[in-house]
């Protein structure tokens, strides 16, 4: 599911609350025990409405996982908007964002690690998986060749996309250490070290996006 999708399903209240239901219950009982009746009672609703909006128990599932996969990224995106900023502080943002609440979150890790081994069986998750992913690395393509172009790096396409595919890896493998919770070390220091280890993969000056953590860790405004 893309941003756009995502943004237009949630304008659904009744659809976001049978999805964030169905999310509910598989993070409590597991895909084989999310059934139609569970879900119905998570979101006060009849099973028959389920079935209007969805067809099947799989069809609900499915949609579930499209939804938190476009959460995720929506969420994230919107961290670094267009505006007078600095492109490293846009692509600071955007780092941080991914290694901080709301999106670095143990239960949201939990549902991620049920519903991947489904991505290698099942063709609908896989084109999820494969839609969010690509549109993960546009996202970070592009707030990566500014930087690249302001610090007089090679900035073309392809160097971009090489380069966006390092941080996305260095990002999810940070996310999925950071929402197992093994009490290693304090979660907090997961953006600084996201923004060291992105300036030696981008080649950029120290401190080029790590004067930015106090900056992208704020807490953002409540939004309504």
């Amino acid at each position: 599911m893309s941003r756009k999708v995502f943004q237009r399903l949630s304008q659904d209240q009744r659809r976001r609350d049978l999805l964030e239901a169905t999310l509910s219950c598989v993070a409590q009982h597991g895909l084989a025990g999310a059934s139609v009746r569970r879900v119905a009672e998570a979101a006060g609703v009849s099973p028959g409405l389920i079935r209007h909006h969805f067809g099947t128990k799989d069809d609900m599932v499915r949609a579930a996982y499209a939804y938190m996969m476009g959460q995720l990224t929506s969420d994230i995106a919107d961290a670094s908007p267009a505006s007078d900023e600095s492109s490293a502080c846009r692509l600071a943002r955007f780092i941080a964002a991914s290694l901080t609440q709301p999106n670095l979150a143990a239960h949201k890790v939990s549902l991620w690690a049920t519903f991947i081994g489904r991505v290698r069986h099942d063709a609908t998750y896989s084109a999820v998986h494969q839609e969010t992913y690509r549109e993960f690395l546009d996202l970070l393509r592009l707030l990566i060749q500014p930087v690249l172009s302001a610090n007089d790096q090679p900035a073309d396409d392809a160097i971009c996309e090489e380069q966006a595919i390092a941080l996305n890896g260095l990002i999810d493998g940070l996310w999925l250490e950071g929402g197992l919770e093994h009490g290693l070390y304090a979660v907090e220091r997961l953006p600084a070290i996201a923004m060291r280890a992105a300036e030696g993969i981008l080649r950029l000056p120290h401190g080029t996006l790590l004067e930015h953590v106090e900056m992208t860790t704020t807490p953002p405004p409540h939004r309504s």
